[in-house]
């Protein structure tokens, strides 16, 4: 039934996201600042528009986690080759070293719930991501490489 589905999604979220929110808070930062972190650590050089496009959150709201993942050293900011307007972002040392710390401690929690089911679930498990994401961002999750392209 989709409503004990729901609930179980509630809890596993909950503690999926507490160890990395501990982290987080002791830098003074929040689960936006999280999203930033990962997507710029995942796909370095992404446009600060192509971002925008991922969290689908306001240039306002980005523009302040930004600023603060900026000057706490964590991201940098060039601008493009071609087009100067562009901007770019990119993970500083100190940004990669915390995405890693962040990562492992979710990574552990993934791999122990995988390593308590049958070996051929992580797919399952995948597609059911996938599924539930709107049919319109299927390109942008084979883009940044979370699903298969199609064959």
């Amino acid at each position: 039934m989709p409503i004990d589905i729901m609930g179980l999604f509630f809890f596993a979220y909950r503690d999926f996201v507490r160890d990395a929110d501990a982290l987080l808070e002791m830098q003074g930062f929040g689960r936006a600042h999280h999203r930033v972190i990962y997507f710029v650590n995942l796909r370095p050089g992404m446009t600060v528009a192509d971002l925008l496009d991922i969290l689908r959150i306001t240039k306002q709201s980005l523009a302040r986690v930004l600023r603060q993942l900026i000057d706490s050293g964590y991201v940098a900011q060039r601008h493009g080759e071609t087009d100067r307007r562009q901007r770019l972002l990119f993970p500083t040392e100190k940004g990669r070293d915390f995405f890693e710390v962040l990562s492992a401690t979710q990574a552990r929690r993934i791999e122990a719930a995988f390593a308590a089911l049958p070996e051929d679930t992580r797919d399952c498990v995948r597609h059911f991501f996938a599924e539930m994401t709107e049919r319109g961002d299927h390109q942008l999750l084979r883009t940044l490489r979370l699903i298969e392209p199609m064959s």
